[in-house]
């Protein structure tokens, strides 16, 4: 029996105990294993766990620099590889953040919802109300986003049928707003591509890695959370397998976990106050104006780069949201009258 799960058991706490298992077997079939670190609160725990079973010492971990980074994260950075005795490797991004945003567009409200509305965008959409089959005939080459955009799927054999969960419905009147706001500045999903997703592909082809370790949990929701379906994946296309270690950990299990272990976060939960972090004042974060005003009083430059790089973004997320309460409002007069 490894040490680390034997150490678990005393926690009492299934969730743990059960990735504490499932970590062993997992590191155990794996030669080249490659850990991503990003300095949040997920990736603490994930470390932790991973560190505490890595006997042979053979998991590489590694930070990726998106060129738009809190100070208090590199310095925990320093901190965490002092804790274990490890190397956490800083990769600059294949794009920075800022040479992303000026040359695909910004971020807005979602990676997916971003997404939707470049392709949109790079088909000259008029932001119209039309029914499906028409708009297609209309934009004949952008038939995913425009399904987005209808909340609706369409086949000539089973006509239109509703979207998933994921459709533009999910933002309670978008659509609307819109239709009435047309975006004035291009919007993009890419800065997620080029500052993260395509350089840790290439780090696993470059290192030979067998296998690669995430902080993503279930209880986070989302389309990131929702694309697993557990805490492992194989992969025989990309020659990678995937591993979660904490994807099952409620809230409360989080919690668990961190006063049985004692891990201590970044200066960014326990002097700034936030609840999360990823990239500085992302538009995906849905309390973003929140998390400026923490930036702003805690690191004003990076609060200035923010306004920068994001700033047309945070001006149409302001103008949806009063958009949102308006319509709230007269919904509500329409009930009550």
């Amino acid at each position: 029996m490894s040490k680390a799960f034997e150490a678990s058991l005393d926690t009492k706490n299934f969730a743990i105990i059960d990735g504490y298992a499932k970590a062993v077997s997992v590191l155990s079939r794996s030669n080249t294993p490659l850990c991503s670190i990003s300095g949040g609160s997920d990736s603490d725990i994930v470390l932790d766990v991973i560190h505490n079973v890595d006997e042979k010492k053979k998991v590489r971990y590694f930070w990726i620099d998106t060129g738009l980074e809190y100070r208090a994260t590199k310095e925990h950075l320093n901190d965490l590889e002092k804790k274990y005795g490890i190397k956490i490797e800083r990769i600059k991004a294949c794009k920075p953040i800022p040479v992303c945003c000026k040359e695909y567009g910004q971020p807005f409200l979602s990676k997916y919802v971003s997404e939707q509305i470049m392709r949109l965008q790079q088909h000259g959409f008029q932001w119209e109300d039309k029914p499906l089959p028409e708009l297609l005939e209309q934009y004949p080459n952008c038939k995913i986003a425009l399904q987005w955009w209808c909340n609706a799927y369409y086949s000539p054999e089973n006509g239109v049928v509703k979207m998933s969960r994921f459709s533009i419905g999910r933002n309670k009147w978008l659509k609307e707003f819109m239709m009435a706001n047309p975006p004035d500045f291009k919007i993009s999903n890419k800065c997620c591509e080029y500052a993260k997703k395509k350089l840790a592909k290439l780090l696993i082809q470059e290192y030979d890695a067998d296998l690669e370790i995430i902080g993503v949990r279930k209880a986070e929701g989302g389309i990131r959370s929702a694309s697993y379906k557990t805490c492992f994946s194989e992969s025989k296309s990309k020659g990678c397998n995937s591993y979660r270690p904490v994807f099952w950990y409620t809230d409360s299990d989080k919690k668990a976990y961190e006063e049985f272990y004692g891990i201590q976060h970044s200066r960014c939960y326990t002097e700034y106050g936030m609840k999360r972090t990823g990239c500085v004042g992302c538009p995906y974060n849905p309390k973003v104006m929140e998390e400026l005003e923490i930036i702003r009083k805690h690191e004003p430059k990076l609060y200035t780069a923010a306004q920068n790089i994001f700033g047309d973004s945070y001006a149409y997320t302001r103008k949806y949201r009063a958009f949102q309460k308006m319509m709230k409002k007269k919904a509500k007069e329409n009930t009550n009258a």
